[in-house]
C-alpha cells in the first residue's frame, strides 16, 4: 500500500514542501489560467466543472483524470514509484 493518501501528498513530498504549499501552488496556477488574458486559454480553464468561482485543486485533478480516461490516455495515470 502506498504511503500517500492523495496525489497532493506525493507531489509535496517529492518537492520537500508541505501539502498546504503544494495546494497553494496548484491554486495559483489555476487562478492564473482562469484569469489569462487570452480568451482561448481562459475558456479551456473555464471548462473545468467547479462549484465556486475558481476550480479547486481536487476539481482540477478530477477533470484532468476524466479527460485522460475519455481520450484513451489512462495509461498516463500509471504509478511510477521511482520517478
Amino acid at each position: 500500500m502506498s504511503e500517500y493518501k492523495t496525489l497532493f501528498e506525493k507531489l509535496a513530498k517529492d518537492r520537500n514542501i508541505s501539502v498546504e504549499e503544494m495546494r497553494s501552488i496548484i491554486v495559483a496556477r489555476i487562478e492564473t489560467g482562469i484569469n489569462d488574458p487570452d480568451p482561448i486559454r481562459r475558456a479551456q480553464w473555464e471548462k473545468i466543472p467547479h462549484t465556486g468561482d475558481v476550480p479547486t485543486p481536487e476539481e482540477w485533478l478530477r477533470y484532468v483524470v476524466e479527460k485522460l480516461e475519455d481520450e484513451g490516455l489512462s495509461d498516463l495515470l500509471r504509478w511510477y514509484p521511482n520517478l
